[in-house]
């Protein structure tokens, strides 16, 4: 029985389509269960989002910023679709609460909410481009010329503004004779899959894909008999390892709708059930998938649920990648001699995969700390900066004989390989593996190193007690050329210089008397390495204050090959403010935006190694809106950054959270002044004031992955 579900989408799709018998295929691998092959796999876990799931349908949940944005009729309305007899659909945007699941529930947006329905919805990766799903009016005549409305479906684009989405505009495959739906962008934003009944498919609604060039689209292809049959096929989902999730009542579907994957790096994609938990005699579908393969969301009508249609949340441990080609596969790395081209033993490999914002992943790549800013002492900076190669934990290979160190990636996902060997200067190569010439070699040749490595420390000369964000000029004596380097939050600093040369260094830091000191490298070869100590006396203590300007996040993504990564670190203590302005939120929102989250779990980190320290979360709006919103408001996106540090584990009773609304502008632009988006910007913060500490805290923590 065909059921409300989809059916905007499919409501509408399904009237007038032949109802065509089941299609039996012998490509179809509904036999083979994900979860049934090969060794026994940790099972399943799924849970309905009860906090969200209400009588009435909600389905196709999309990732958007820390939450997901889905389609539900729960809302109230007198307009009614008399078709299904229920409320027009529309979309809907919840947030993830402090366990991580969605939470609590408000409209999406105005700009694209319209009379008529609105459908599934697609993100490109930094979520500033939307295409979604909705109707348009089309007027029919019957046999007898009547006049009659119908609705079609189409898909358009929208382009996210400083208050809403604007630029919407329809896509140009769209058409008046036929239905377009559930687009489904890849992750790289090249191509745009969703489902159509266009003439020339395989049967009631089938797959397709466009691909842009610039800013063209290009004419839809079916995706072909391997993934559409003669029942409806819908709901794609194109994961950035190349498989596509799709929902299709044919493949010998075991209920109504069940859910599909298939490997797109194929010519041939073999297609397979995913079976249970996933798959019931009811209908299944819209599944979506974190970029890990791990947990995702999708719709199921099952027995056991809120409504109609529920949402439910999936934790695989296996993951559901693991029958395909996007599994790990070897990849062999040469590290060879720059100038002879022979393979060099014993040079150290770190292979780190990047993440979809550019950060590499992985506990042990950044510092990240809170500094002075050189241009006003009195302010903190909170900075995250890439570690040197020496510095970021062990060694994932170690090359053999000829140099060669073998490693398992993923096709398709981007690395950086760091190389590192004494007598060689460090070298890095970003990677990303395709496999589609059968293996992948990564060449990697080193050159001799020209300089030697200085490994110095800065220690207070009563104590040895090492020193951070000391300033230190290093002078070549030689020449008269300089470097500056500052020591990191254990003291040390790391320099490469020429040989054969003497040196002088001049530390400064607010609180110590400026010290000089010396070293040489007479008589040393290139590529060998030095220590040297550099003391400091007291002058007296130094005071900590109130920032008053912006807390700003920077990172960076090359390093040269000699000098060291390390950043600057201050102290802490009970009633420090930290600016956290890098925690942007959208005008008239509460939303924290997607990037925020490493500067939250930065955060995170401190408070778990001082487990004494308590927090107040105090949020600030810009001018616009009214005094009575914005104070609403700003408590509203506090609560938001608390429900996500707690989510990560702290507890609830060390977080206050505080809203400010537009008391505390820190520019001119109050109401009735006209001011750039950015400058609106400035004043939508959240600050971090210390309200209990045990002790002074020199701060020296790494992030760990959001």
């Amino acid at each position: 029985m065909l059921r409300k579900t989809i059916f905007l989408l499919l409501s509408f799709l399904i009237v007038g389509f032949a109802q065509l018998p089941a299609q039996t295929s012998s490509k179809s691998k509904s036999s083979d269960k994900l979860y049934e092959r090969g060794k026994k796999k940790k099972a399943v876990r799924l849970q309905n989002l009860k906090k969200i799931n209400s009588a009435k349908l909600e389905f196709s949940p999309q990732f958007y910023q820390n939450g997901l944005v889905y389609v539900t009729s729960v809302v109230n309305t007198s307009k009614k679709d008399k078709r299904t007899g229920d409320n027009y659909y529309d979309l809907f945007y919840t947030e993830f609460g402090e366990d991580g699941l969605p939470n609590s529930v408000e409209p999406f947006s105005v700009k694209v909410s319209s009379s008529v329905h609105e459908g599934p919805v697609s993100f490109s990766r930094d979520f500033t481009t939307l295409y979604y799903t909705t109707n348009s009016t089309l007027k029919l005549h019957d046999a007898d010329n009547n006049g009659k409305k119908d609705h079609t479906l189409k898909i358009f684009e929208a382009k996210k503004g400083s208050h809403d989405w604007q630029d919407v505009k329809e896509l140009p495959f769209n058409s008046e004779s036929y239905y377009c739906f559930h687009p489904a962008l890849s992750p790289d934003g090249s191509k745009l899959y969703f489902a159509s009944n266009m003439p020339g498919g395989y049967g009631g609604s089938d797959i397709y894909v466009a691909k842009k060039r610039g800013n063209n689209w290009s004419v839809p292809e079916n995706l072909g008999p391997e993934i559409n049959t003669k029942e409806n096929d819908a709901f794609p989902f194109f994961h950035e390892s190349g498989n596509l999730f799709f929902s299709s009542k044919g493949h010998n579907a075991v209920g109504g709708y069940d859910i599909y994957i298939a490997d797109m790096k194929s010519n041939a994609p073999a297609v397979y059930n995913l079976g249970p938990p996933f798959n019931t005699v009811k209908d299944d579908l819209g599944l979506i998938l974190n970029q890990t393969g791990d947990s995702g969301f999708f719709t199921s009508g099952r027995n056991g649920g809120v409504g109609s249609d529920d949402i439910y949340h999936f934790v695989a441990p296996d993951g559901l990648l693991n029958l395909n080609s996007s599994t790990p596969q070897e990849v062999t790395i040469m590290v060879t001699d720059a100038a002879t081209g022979s393979g060099i033993k014993g040079a150290k490999v770190r292979i780190l995969e990047q993440a979809s914002d550019g950060f590499l992943e992985g506990d042990d790549v950044y510092d990240v700390e809170m500094v002075a800013n050189p241009n006003n002492p009195q302010e903190l900076v909170f900075k995250l900066k890439r570690k040197d190669v020496t510095d970021i934990g062990s060694p994932t290979k170690t090359t053999y004989n000829g140099g060669e160190a073998y490693a398992n990636m993923k096709g398709g996902s981007k690395y950086i390989v760091l190389v590192s060997k004494d007598g060689y200067a460090n070298e890095e190569k970003m990677f990303m593996p395709t496999f589609r010439s059968g293996k992948e070699i990564l060449k990697i040749p080193l050159r001799k190193s020209a300089c030697i490595a200085i490994n110095g420390e800065v220690v207070t000369a009563s104590t040895r007690y090492g020193i951070s964000s000391a300033n230190l000029v290093i002078t070549n004596e030689c020449d008269g050329s300089t470097q500056t380097v500052t020591s990191n939050s254990s003291g040390n600093f790391n320099v490469c210089v020429p040989p054969g040369c003497s040196y002088s260094i001049r530390s400064e830091k607010g609180g110590y008397i400026t010290s000089t000191s010396s070293f040489s490298t007479s008589g040393r070869s290139p590529g060998s390495s030095l220590s040297t100590n550099v003391q400091m006396s007291k002058t007296g203590a130094v005071a900590t204050t109130r920032p008053s300007a912006p807390v700003t996040t920077t990172r960076t993504t090359t390093t040269t090959t000699n000098n060291s990564s390390y950043l600057n670190t201050g102290n802490v203590s009970t009633g420090d403010v930290i600016e956290l302005q890098n925690i942007y939120y959208d005008f008239g929102k509460s939303t924290i935006r997607s990037g925020a989250a490493r500067d939250l779990d930065a955060l995170v980190a401190l408070m778990r190694k001082y487990p004494s320290m308590e927090i107040e979360l105090i949020s600030h709006t810009d001018s616009r809106g009214s005094t009575g919103f914005n104070q609403n408001l700003s408590l509203k996106r506090a609560e938001s950054a608390k429900n996500y540090i707690s989510s990560r584990g702290i507890s609830r009773n060390r977080i206050k959270a505080f809203g400010y609304g537009e008391d505390e502008l820190r520019n001119h632009c109050e109401d009735g002044v006209n001011c750039a988006e950015n400058e609106h910007e400035f004043n939508r913060r959240t600050e971090v004031r210390i309200a209990k500490i045990d002790k002074t805290v020199k701060v020296n923590y790494k992030v760990r992955k959001p």
